[in-house]
């Protein structure tokens, strides 16, 4: 499918994306003020259902940054839950995919500042298999660049502006060799990837860095502890976390709505564990695939059924 051939949702009405315009003063363009969320569907072919994960807790997650910048949604989350389960339906979606609902500021002007300029919101939807292009495990490095902290910016929110500093350590990352980059914090701890939350496996135990690390407190990241808790009857403890302990793990692994969840295999050329997919992280994504494509009933609470749903609507 190409971009032209989609419906996107853009200030209040469906159209073209083509048809869908935003000028090249756009405040948010030029100064990074907006902020967006990553919802993920998946696509049962025994089933013939789309399932769309967890997008209730996105779209709060997006209230949320909205209100750090000084924006308000024009739509509750259930009426944006509403919108994501038409679009999909307008574009007939038989795939994975993956939602962008972004909102911006939106004046066409000069001025720093987040007071007295219009918001805008969008969603667009696209086709979507993986965001990793290989199943192996991933190299990652340690990056020269630090996570953005929270008193210089609200790393707890996806603002735009903020991903500058994730595109420099992706970058560093890939043109050093790697597949990945692992990011500390300002005082040395582990924070996330470039674009994922981290986990780390030790003697039977699952760790991650905790909402203090500058993190994003990522939706998979909770569908996963919960998983690690209620199916492996793991213990999972989050807190602060030293670079030599993940190069010490058992198994360590990302997560994230576009990613999914990816295991590494190494940590700056040190092989982690024996360097194949450990059992703790096989597991986990078995039981999450499982869980996001409707096999799994404890966690069917999570998913929004697309076409069931517009079956219900329609009578």
């Amino acid at each position: 499918m190409q971009l032209a051939d989609l419906t996107v949702y853009h200030d209040g009405r469906f159209s073209r994306y083509d048809d869908a315009k935003v000028g090249l003063l756009t405040h948010g363009l030029q100064y990074g003020t907006g902020c967006f969320e990553g919802v993920r569907g998946f696509w049962s072919a025994r089933e013939e259902e789309l399932y769309l994960l967890e997008v209730g807790a996105h779209y709060a997650r997006l209230a949320e940054s909205a209100r750090i910048l000084m924006m308000a949604l024009p739509h509750t989350t259930a009426e944006l839950c509403e919108l994501s389960v038409e679009l999909c339906v307008r574009n007939g979606f038989r795939t994975d995919v993956y939602l962008r609902p972004f909102a911006y500021k939106a004046n066409e002007d000069i001025g720093v500042r987040l007071h007295g300029v219009r918001d805008a919101f969008g969603l667009v939807a696209i086709p979507f298999e993986r965001y990793f292009e290989s199943d192996r495990g991933l190299r990652a490095g340690v990056s020269s660049w630090r996570r953005i902290d929270d008193t210089m910016a609200p790393a707890r929110g996806k603002i735009t502006g903020i991903y500058v500093n994730s595109a420099l350590a992706k970058s560093e990352a890939v043109l050093n060799g790697f597949d990945e980059a692992i990011m500390l914090t300002a005082d040395g701890h582990v924070s996330e990837g470039s674009a994922e939350n981290i986990f780390m496996v030790r003697r039977g135990v699952l760790y991650t860095p905790d909402p203090s690390q500058n993190i994003l407190e990522g939706v998979t990241r909770r569908a996963i502890m919960t998983l690690a808790r209620e199916e492996l009857g793991l213990t999972v403890v989050e807190r602060a976390i030293d670079r030599s302990e993940l190069m010490v793990a058992d198994e360590l692994f990302i997560t994230g709505s576009a990613a999914g969840i990816q295991w590494i295999s190494s940590l700056d050329h040190r092989p982690i564990g024996d360097g194949e997919r450990g059992p703790i992280s096989s597991r986990l994504v078995d039981l999450y695939d499982g869980a996001v494509r409707g096999t799994l009933p404890r966690y069917r609470h999570w998913l929004t059924a697309v076409y069931a749903a517009r079956r219900v609507a329609t009578g």
